[in-house]
């Protein structure tokens, strides 16, 4: 299952390795359909890269100080840098070739 980062612990889960981070919100359709896709690549690539997501109402700080201004977005990083930003729902497919791209 994909991690749920809160700003306590966000840090200390992306600072090494390759991860990916969707920000989303329980009431957006689009994030409803990326979820299961998120789910899934935590569950194929556990041990590889983290896989995570937040949830927008809950962390406002987080979202606004990766200028997340619709959602899904997610946000692709490496050793605590952000490489790549996404927006709106991606395919399986896209996403496992930009993760595997940074490992």
């Amino acid at each position: 299952m994909a991690v749920a980062l809160t700003k306590e612990t966000f840090n200390e889960s992306v600072q090494s390795g390759v991860s990916l981070v969707d920000f989303w919100a329980p009431w957006c359709g689009p994030c409803k359909m990326q979820l299961p896709i998120v789910e899934e690549l935590s569950t194929e690539l556990a041990g590889t890269a983290t896989i995570a997501k937040i949830n927008v109402d809950e962390e406002p700080e987080l979202a606004s100080q990766f200028g997340v201004m619709s959602i899904p977005t997610l946000i692709l990083f490496k050793d605590g840098q952000p490489v790549d930003k996404m927006v709106g729902v991606q395919s399986k497919d896209a996403l496992k070739n930009k993760i595997q791209s940074q490992l």
